[in-house]
């Protein structure tokens, strides 16, 4: 049996877009998409500390313009602000505000639960081969993953 590259690939791209779906079905009665919802959690994680649009973009690989218009979004609706870092007055450092606080719990209900589903049938073993076999896709496409 042959396995085609093609193929893997494309279902690739379909499990993304099926998980982008659900979360964006889920995520609309907040008036959030998967890409706010999933931007703000990783905010709201980062706590006291804040994060950077760098910092979010390099865990992401999000373009910085995608990702400016995702926190116009979450700034504009009272989720996101964004305070001068002390030091550095160009550089912003964000946080979530009590509002967003407040769907924390909901957003990670939701968007880890899309995770759990989707890895449910999977052996520890087969998530840590699975995860080796994806570093070594990005390797092979000089993708650097820098996770926090």
């Amino acid at each position: 049996m042959n396995t085609d590259p093609l193929a893997l690939v494309l279902d690739n791209r379909r499990i993304v877009q099926a998980l982008e779906r659900r979360a964006d079905a889920a995520l609309a009665p907040a008036g959030l998409t998967a890409a706010q919802g999933h931007v703000l959690l990783h905010i709201l994680k980062q706590g006291e500390a804040g994060t950077s649009l760098t910092a979010i973009h390099r865990r992401f690989g999000t373009s910085m313009a995608t990702l400016s218009g995702i926190l116009k979004c979450l700034r504009r609706d009272g989720y996101v602000q964004a305070v001068p870092c002390p030091g550095d007055e160009r550089r912003k450092l964000l946080f979530g505000t009590e509002k967003a606080r407040q769907l924390q719990p909901f957003l990670a209900r939701t968007l880890e639960g899309g995770n759990r589903r989707l890895y449910r049938d999977f052996s520890e073993e087969e998530l840590r081969t699975l995860a080796r076999q994806q570093q070594k896709m990005l390797s092979n496409l000089n993708v650097s993953d820098s996770k926090e």
